[in-house]
């Protein structure tokens, strides 16, 4: 049994996280100060006596006697990032700051949870770990793009310095149970609206394209990156390298839930990215042959299981 540390963990993917390692025999600290995270997605594990959950804010010092800890804290959604930009990076420096101290001081084994934003609205693609990315930084997403980035820079800054054993992924588009119906991210905004027969707003032409991951797979890539060998300390690409256009994801999303709503089109957002696509070759590789298994239509059918099963939709 080990003792692991979650941050952000009562959030999207942490709550996921944290049943997985659960399950897996783990006792688990569940960190977070509920800003997008909510206590409903982690209330069956509450009475489990190996999960333990604390309010805190990671932009605080936290000291905890751990072996492993995944740094997941932060808002994750243009609208909730965007909200208190001062805020979200702080979160991601400060926090990254902060349990990286952690880690050096019990000598603990941490992950990163990087993003694909740090490739900006990129000049490659698919996009591969080496790309530097193409970013700008005094945008409305800077906030997010830019603490990442220096995240990931603080997370090999302290490996070389200090020797502190380091992982980093980076995430593309996740989604399933648990996301936040109002987060403004596509998939669930696109549910949300076909569910109360809203027209569904895309933006730009909806030629863009996103990779979508089930959150099953991020959890399983997560926790084989945790596993490997010191010597690997990534960054590593996490996602789905399937593009589908947001026309694409609107018609299934449309045929799975029935819908009659109708597609409507406004203005592109600053600096959304026109592409985005993971190359996966390192993960294969390293994680034990890791590729997502998840189809989208499988993965789309139990999210919107999920969202209708909510008592706010209509």
């Amino acid at each position: 049994m080990k003792r692991i540390l979650v941050t952000g963990g009562a959030g999207f993917i942490g709550s996921h996280l944290c049943e997985r390692l659960l399950k897996e025999g783990n006792e688990v600290i569940c960190l977070d100060n509920y800003f997008t995270g909510s206590k409903q997605n982690i209330l069956h594990l509450i009475d489990n006596p190996y999960f333990e959950l604390v309010r805190h804010d990671v932009t605080e010092p936290y000291f905890a006697e751990v072996d492993k800890i995944y740094n997941l804290a932060c808002p994750a959604s243009p609208i909730h990032y965007q909200f208190n930009p001062i805020k979200t990076i702080k979160t991601s420096v400060m926090g990254a700051i902060n349990m990286l101290g952690l880690a050096k001081r019990v000598n603990a084994k941490i992950l990163q949870a990087s993003t694909s934003e740090v490739y900006g609205d990129p000049l490659i693609h698919p996009q591969i770990e080496s790309y530097w990315g193409n970013v700008n930084p005094i945008g409305i997403r800077s906030c997010y793009d830019e603490g990442k980035r220096c995240a990931e820079t603080l997370f090999m800054d302290y490996h070389s310095q200090n020797n502190v054993n380091i992982k980093i992924i980076r995430i593309f588009n996740t989604y399933g149970p648990n996301m936040n119906p109002n987060d403004g991210r596509v998939v669930s905004n696109f549910i949300m609206q076909a569910l109360k027969g809203e027209d569904i707003t895309i933006f730009g032409d909806g030629k863009q394209t996103r990779s979508f991951q089930y959150v099953d797979d991020l959890v399983e890539g997560m926790t084989r990156m945790m596993k490997t060998k010191k010597d690997f300390i990534g960054p590593v690409n996490i996602g789905n390298p399937i593009e589908f256009s947001m026309l694409e994801l609107a018609e299934n999303i449309l045929n799975i839930t029935g819908s009659k709503s109708k597609l409507i089109f406004n203005p592109l957002p600053q600096d959304d990215p026109k592409q985005r696509q993971p190359d996966i070759s390192l993960a294969y590789n390293k994680l034990d042959s890791w590729k997502p298994v998840v189809e989208l239509h499988e993965g789309l059918t139990k999210t919107i299981k999920y969202f209708n099963g909510l008592t706010n939709i209509r």
